[in-house]
């Protein structure tokens, strides 16, 4: 009797575990999945200037891709490309070469919003730089190197100069790089003494209209600051550090990020490219003009991040979609021109395609249109039903 009361007992504890061994065998699994989910978002998340977000890529570009098919509809020959002398020619190539102003302040501008600013100063650092560039080049047996290092170091200095006061004086971006907007439009007509300064040199005038393996040399100038921006903020922690700066400078600071450095960085980077905009654009006239030098393409730079998908509080950005964003803006330039539309709708046209764009970028504006159309189909099916039992009922009242 005592021997068979044990066995029970034990068949009964040994009952009363499985199911517990049950849940912990089911559990563990269960836990390991959770932990790779996290360790794959958290991979995700991190990764600087990237986005596992289709939609984010996918918008930017069908709004280019519906831009270039509507210049087909217009222009036939639109697509086409020709060679000639050993250079490529069309209008696509145009679309190209025309945006790399606009394309180079778009990677700087990038940086500076991803870290939680802004430089409205960007197109008087193009002035100021064409300006250095064009008179140095009046120099008898200037060396082109020493040109182009000058016209470099004056857009470093400019950017140091709106990251220093931005940084370490703690003075609001808009204001600081206000302050050079304004005035560096005043340092460049003093440095060209109120007047247009020209000059004829080849090897210079080759930044703005030479080409290299048929491709214009502002398009390979693009591609070169791309590349190598990109390569530096993917390869170094360069691209985390931004947007941890961008997203909260001050929890970045308890975790060891030299905040103010970064922001100095992605600034002086701004001028770097504001300095090569510069004198592609002096280049491609052999001239310089204080006064409509890069005149307000700061906000179509700023127009390109944000067509882009960066967010203008900081932290996420993309170049390339920036570069994109910078090619929708002078392919709409382009398919206005192209339309034959009278001048005094440009900038309404322009703006109301942009505004389009951005919306449908907006998740939560995508959302409510697909619920829009849901309750549009809900009254649509109830409507049709109601009708049908009216008809219905009408034949068994006939009959």
């Amino acid at each position: 009797m005592k021997n068979s009361a044990e066995t029970l007992s034990s068949t009964r504890m040994s009952s009363d575990l499985m199911p517990s061994q049950m849940k912990e065998s089911e559990r563990l699994p269960r836990m390991q999945e959770s932990h790779k989910t996290m360790k794959q978002e958290k991979n995700a998340r991190y990764q600087a200037g990237k986005s596992t977000s289709i939609g984010r890529y996918l918008w930017p570009l069908l709004a280019l891709s519906i831009l270039l098919l509507a210049n087909l509809f217009i222009d036939s020959n639109f697509f086409n490309i020709s060679y000639q002398d050993d250079r490529l020619y069309g209008s696509l190539i145009d679309i190209l070469n025309r945006s790399a102003p606009v394309a180079l302040l778009a990677i700087g501008m990038s940086l500076v919003i991803a870290t939680g600013g802004i430089d409205l100063s960007v197109g008087a650092v193009m002035a100021i730089c064409g300006a250095v560039c064009a008179n140095l080049l009046l120099v008898p047996d200037i060396n082109l190197v020493t040109v182009i290092a000058a016209g470099l170091c004056v857009g470093l200095l400019a950017g140091c100069i709106n990251g220093g006061l931005v940084s370490f004086l703690g003075i609001q971006p808009i204001v600081a790089t206000l302050l050079l907007m304004v005035a560096g439009r005043g340092v460049a007509q003093l440095i060209n003494q109120g007047q247009i300064i020209t000059f004829q040199h080849p090897g210079f005038a080759a930044i703005g209209v030479g080409q290299f393996l048929g491709l214009p040399m502002p398009v390979w100038i693009v591609l070169g600051m791309l590349t190598f921006t990109q390569l530096l903020l993917r390869k170094t922690a360069l691209g985390l550090f931004i947007e941890a700066v961008g997203c909260n400078a001050k929890a970045s600071r308890y975790l060891g990020i030299n905040d103010k450095s970064i922001k100095l960085f992605a600034y002086a980077i701004a001028g770097l490219c504001a300095a090569l905009a510069g004198m592609i654009s002096t280049a491609d006239i052999q001239g310089s003009d204080a006064n409509n030098a890069g005149l307000w393409l700061e906000l179509d730079a700023i127009l390109a991040v944000v067509i882009g998908g960066a967010a203008l509080t900081g932290g996420r950005f993309s170049l390339v979609l920036s570069v994109v964003g910078a090619l929708i803006i002078q392919t709409l330039a382009t398919t206005i021109i192209v339309s034959g539309l009278p001048a005094k709708f440009n900038l309404l046209i322009k703006a109301i395609v942009i505004l389009t764009v951005l919306l449908l970028q907006s998740d939560k504006f995508r959302r409510q249109l697909s619920a829009l159309f849901k309750a549009n189909r809900l009254a649509a099916g109830l409507a049709e039903k109601g009708a049908s039992a009216k008809e219905y009922k009408a034949t068994g009242d006939n009959q």
